[in-house]
């Protein structure tokens, strides 16, 4: 208060004095002045900042870290927005490349990525798995349909790596699409709550985009991947035996095993392809009429933070991903025949699963087949018929 008061003082005793168009300031103003500037203690100015600053953040606290937070999730769809291009990018050109298309893909590479699948309802869940694969069979002759209007001159393994890569760039899109829509509801509504809960989960949605946009030189270039963890198992098992397709895009080897016999399958490669695994199982139970002594599914798994890259564990049930339709066909057959079913895992991050695959991957390939050479030998004795399935992506893998 006194150092107020000294102000207003002052200001009432300034005299200004004009002449010849200078400004005077007569000595009393002057010596008053330092006078004032000598007596101000510098905590009194602090105090009344942080008085000045605490007032404003009563008022304006949550909007000003509303704006904050805004502009963090700003930037983050300016990243997501170029890794989007980039993916379509590599889509246009790979399919250019490779396709020799007589006329620009673009426009239809533009449709595909806007394409959606509508999942079947499921208010009666009776019956509503075989509604689920007609769906995604619809959808699967529909992609490889697009991809051959695109890229009329490419094989059926180039092919089958072009759909994975505009998958891929599919599933950037629709990341930005998502985050896009969320920023600019939250800044239209200026609601704390959708703002707060976007850029909480940016570090994930982030994580995932690297991830596909990893995914999308890997599929454009043919490279193995992470996921194609257990078909690799299942290509080394199998590698100079002979080999038949089942159903459906799958191929099946007869391999002797520690004196049993193995029908050891995985999805047909190289190509980007997984396969109805569920189908080919089924197939080669039923024409064994269910004498399978065992069953032993690999795959690669998530693994947790802690967990290192490549670990192998086992255990019990049906190791495939995916939306389920492959899943239940298996069970159903385990169920009809009382067949065991076993599972090894590969452990990996999401980000390795559809990145090139890594050294520790490619290693652990064989860690898992001296595990599933340890079950066959516990659980089963010579003579023996087992089913060994290397799940997912085959994509850089043959046979």
């Amino acid at each position: 208060m006194y150092f107020t008061w000294n102000i207003l003082k002052f200001i009432t005793k300034l005299l200004i004095v004009s002449r010849k168009g200078e400004l005077i300031v007569v000595f009393e103003s002057a010596m008053l002045l330092e006078t004032i500037f000598m007596q101000v203690d510098i905590q009194q100015v602090l105090s009344l900042l942080f008085y000045i600053v605490f007032i404003v953040f009563i008022f304006y606290g949550q909007r000003i870290q509303m704006y904050v937070m805004l502009r963090e999730v700003e930037g983050s769809l300016f990243k997501l927005k170029y890794i989007k291009d980039e993916g379509r990018k590599i889509a246009i050109e790979t399919i250019k490349e490779i396709g020799k298309p007589q006329s620009d893909p673009t426009a239809r590479v533009d449709r595909f990525l806007e394409y959606f699948t509508i999942s079947p309802q499921s208010l009666d869940p009776a019956g509503v798995v075989w509604k689920l694969e007609h769906i995604l069979d619809v959808r699967d002759t529909r992609f490889k349909d697009e991809v051959k209007l695109m890229a009329p001159s490419a094989d059926e393994t180039q092919a089958n790596n072009l759909e994975n890569t505009l998958e891929a760039a599919m599933a950037l899109n629709y990341i930005y699409k998502v985050i896009r829509h969320y920023y600019l509801l939250g800044k239209k509504t200026l609601s704390l709550y959708i703002i707060m809960q976007l850029q909480m989960i940016l570090p994930l949605v982030m994580r995932e985009a690297e991830a596909y946009a990893s995914a999308l030189k890997a599929f454009a270039y043919g490279q193995p991947i992470g996921d194609g963890a257990g078909a690799l198992v299942a290509a080394k098992l199998m590698w100079g035996y002979e080999t038949r397709k089942v159903p459906k895009d799958c191929i099946v080897a007869t391999v002797p095993i520690e004196g049993r016999t193995a029908f050891v399958i995985k999805a047909e490669g190289p190509g980007g392809n997984v396969g109805k695994i569920g189908d080919a199982i089924k197939t080669i139970i039923e024409e064994n009429e269910g004498k399978i002594a065992t069953i032993i599914m690999i795959d690669a798994a998530m693994k947790l933070e802690g967990e290192d890259v490549g670990e192998v564990a086992e255990g019990v049930g049906a190791a495939i991903g995916g939306p389920g339709v492959d899943q239940f066909k298996i069970e159903e057959s385990i169920l009809k025949y009382r067949i065991p079913i076993n599972a090894v895992i590969i452990k990996e991050d999401i980000g390795d699963a559809v990145s090139p695959m890594r050294r520790e991957i490619f290693e652990a390939a064989d860690k898992a087949i001296e595990r599933v050479k340890q079950v066959i030998l516990e659980k089963t004795k010579e003579g023996d018929k087992v089913i060994i399935a290397g799940v997912g992506n085959t994509i850089g893998i043959g046979q």
